[in-house]
């Protein structure tokens, strides 16, 4: 690790010593479901959604009870609710057929399954099985390569970018630590750059200087 991204890491640890997966789940297959729900919506909001959501429906196959068009009303305050219902309908549909009911620990089949990519794939392998991984959201990718930790055009080079620059056992921890960095400074409209702690390091604001200090 060199010594930028050391800084980087070790100033966002100090900053977000409470750094977490902030979508509320008990188990893998809550967590997926969740993951699934925040596709472009925010985790506050899938929050406010899933606690009535979990305590009528607790396995896959309470799930199933439903159909689509019930399930859609059970998240109609999430956006894309009608792909999302359907894609969770056919997910739990795939774990009863071919897990036994339960979520996969690998990506390659946590992949095969509706509605979940390579980000939703990453959040339920480093906080439900422990698994060392970076998912690039929107905020990692945007951090990441505003402060310079890679330069990359899309999520997949930010993901292999930051594997290569960062060690294996912190990946999951910098994932965490980059979206509450996001989320609570480095926002994609005016980035509140005066109470960064990282602008010693910050490519976007030491190049670009597009944030001065407010008057």
């Amino acid at each position: 690790m060199n010594k930028k991204t050391n800084d980087i890491l070790n100033i966002l640890y100090k900053t977000y010593p409470d750094a977490h997966c902030e979508l509320n789940h008990d188990n893998a297959f809550q967590l997926l479901v969740a993951t699934i729900l925040s596709a472009q919506a925010t985790d506050k909001k899938v929050n406010q959604v899933t606690p009535k959501l979990f305590e009528k429906y607790k396995t896959p196959q309470d799930f199933l009870e439903l159909t689509q068009e019930q399930l859609e009303q059970e998240i109609k305050e999430i956006g894309l609710y009608r792909s999302k219902a359907k894609n969770i309908l056919q997910m739990c549909r795939t774990l009863i057929l071919e897990y036994n009911g339960e979520v996969p620990d690998n990506r390659e089949e946590l992949m095969k399954l509706a509605g979940v990519g390579r980000k939703t794939a990453n959040v339920v392998l480093s906080n439900a099985f422990n698994v060392s991984a970076i998912a690039v959201d929107t905020h990692v990718f945007r951090v990441s390569n505003r402060i310079g930790l890679v330069s990359a055009d899309d999520v997949i080079k930010t993901e292999q970018e930051l594997e290569k620059t960062i060690p294996k056992e912190h990946w999951s921890n910098a994932h965490h630590l980059l979206i509450f960095h996001g989320r609570r400074a480095c926002s994609a409209r005016n980035p509140k750059c005066h109470l960064c702690p990282l602008t010693e390091h910050c490519n976007y604001y030491n190049e670009a200087k597009r944030c001065p200090p407010p008057l």
